[in-house]
Formats: structure tokens, sequence, C-alpha cells
């Protein structure tokens, strides 16, 4: 009997030396960092990750994240120096230095966020307040950010917390200044398209007048030249007839006959009316040429074929 409750004692002993064994050891991950609170008062801060030991039920272990953090604060309107208003939405990335002091102020994550976008939204106010809405969009776009940067991280220190990063995400006009905006825009680029095909008209009309001008200055130099040409032609062709004419009267006066016939007799389009013994025909009575009116002259007289049609050129 007395083994039996002997057993159970040191039964329940073992039970309670392992509850208690296992109460004192905690484990911290590598992701966190614990806040070690024995009765409600902070002891240390443990940052090494593994398994780490605590006084069994008078101690409790707070985890708190040690990666870093978003903060995603809602977009505000900003009015910037040059009085144009903006509406601005930027995040924050932060991280937890200091977990105790962290833990006496603000506590949890949500509620450093809720401290955090207040501070953000000041910073932004008194930054972006002191430059104007060009220098927000796009000069100094990377300055103002970093100068954000730094005084949110100085007044986030309360909070045992550190800024890494502050980014403006967007900074536009409100809608109803962004429509009169690109309405502008719209209207300005519709003159400026304007005035440029004006100018390709003016331009085109330039450049049709100028090659009208040279095309009626080449043609006419190349018809004076043909001209001239064909003056000379003429010339050497009356020319090359007279003095043929002076070689040979008869053999001229038929080559010219026949090249009368050749023109005016053609295929399908030829009509006249004269008498068969005129003297355009004289070649057809006699092909020496002599007619009767005229057999009494002599045959070299070089009296050639009248009313001869001209020869084609």
């Amino acid at each position: 009997m007395r083994v039996g409750i002997a057993g159970g004692i040191a039964l329940v002993l073992v039970f309670a030396a392992a509850v208690l064994g296992y109460s004192s050891l905690f484990t911290v991950y590598q992701t966190q960092q614990a806040l070690l609170v024995r009765l409600g008062q902070p002891v240390r801060v443990v940052t090494e990750p593994g398994l780490h030991f605590k006084m069994p039920l008078i101690d409790s272990v707070i985890g708190i994240d040690k990666r870093i953090l978003d903060l995603e604060n809602p977009a505000q309107e900003v009015i910037a120096s040059d009085q144009k208003r903006l509406v601005v939405d930027a995040f924050a990335r932060y991280r937890i230095q200091d977990p105790l002091r962290f833990y006496q102020t603000v506590n949890t994550i949500q509620g450093a966020n809720s401290q955090l976008s207040a501070l953000l939204n000041s910073a932004l106010r008194r930054v972006l307040g002191e430059a104007t809405l060009t220098q927000v969009v796009r000069d100094e776009r990377t300055q103002l950010m970093a100068r954000v940067q730094q005084q949110l991280d100085r007044e986030a220190q309360v909070y045992g917390i550190s800024v890494v990063d502050v980014r403006i995400r967007r900074a536009d006009l409100p809608e109803q200044n962004s429509q009169a905006v690109y309405q502008r825009m719209q209207t300005e680029r519709q003159r400026e398209a304007a005035e440029f095909r004006a100018q390709g008209s003016q331009k085109s009309q330039e450049i049709r007048s100028k090659a009208d001008r040279d095309v009626t200055v080449l043609v006419a130099e190349a018809t004076s030249k043909s001209e001239q040409v064909r003056g000379e032609g003429d010339g050497e062709r009356n020319r090359i007839f007279a003095e043929a004419f002076g070689r040979d009267v008869d053999f001229f006066t038929f080559y010219r006959s026949m090249q009368a016939y050749e023109a005016g007799m053609r295929h399908g389009d030829t009509r006249m009316v004269l008498s068969p013994d005129s003297e355009f025909f004289r070649y057809f009575v006699d092909p020496s040429g002599k007619s009767r009116d005229n057999s009494r002259q002599p045959a070299n007289s070089g009296t050639p074929a009248p009313a001869a049609p001209a020869v084609p050129r």
C-alpha cells in the first residue's frame, strides 16, 4: 500500500518536473525577436534565434517581428507651394529596432501602423508643401522622398521604429483639375497640329509652284531648242534639195513627183477631183514626164510637176 502511494507521488513529481522544464523553454525563430516579461515587467530582449530559457510560470514571451514591414497610407490631398492641389499616394517600409520601446509605446503592429500613418501624412504635408508641382512630379521627386523618409525616421525613433524607405507611388492633380488640364493639353496639341499642317501646306505649295515654274522653263527651252534644230534641219534639207535640183533636174522632178504620189494617194484616205490629163499625172501618161503641152520643150528644161503636194517629214 505504501509502495503504491509512493509511486503515485513520484509519478506526480516527475510530471510536474516535466511541465516545469517544458515551460522554462521557448524558441525564437529567425524572423522574430522576443521580449521576456516577468509579472508584467520587461526583463530582457532576445534577438538570437534558437532555444532559450525563462522562469517557468512567472515569465511570458512576446514575439515581435524583425522583418521589414509595410505601411500602406491612403491617398491624401496636399497643397504645393504654388497653390496646386495634389493627390499623393505614398507608402513606407520600416523595421522594429527597439522591441522594448516598441512594446511600451505602441505594443502591436496595428498600433505602430496607426501612429506611423499620422506621422507620414504630416511629413508629406510639410515637405511637399515647400515644393512646386513640377518639382514633385518631375524635377526633385527623389530628393523630396528622401527628405520625407528622414523626417519620418527621426519621429519614429520614439516608438523604437526605424523607417527604411518612403516612396510616393502617385502624385496627380485631383480628378476635376486633371480633366481641365487634359482638355487644355488637348486644345494646345490640336492648335500645334493645325499650325504644322498649315506650314506643311504652305511648304508643299511653294515646292509645287517651283516645280511648275521649272517645268514651264524647261518646256520653253526645249521647245525653243527643238524649233531651232527643226529650222536648221529644214535649211539643210532645202540646201540639199537645191543642190540635187542643180545636178539633175529631170531626176529631181521625177523623185519629187513620186513622193507626191505616195503622199497624196494613200490607201483608204485619198480623194482627189482632178482632170486625168492634169500636169500632176503627167508621169502616169508618159514615164518620161513629157505632157502634150510641153512635148516640144527640151528634156532638160527643168520644169517640175506643178501643184505637187508637199512630202511629209
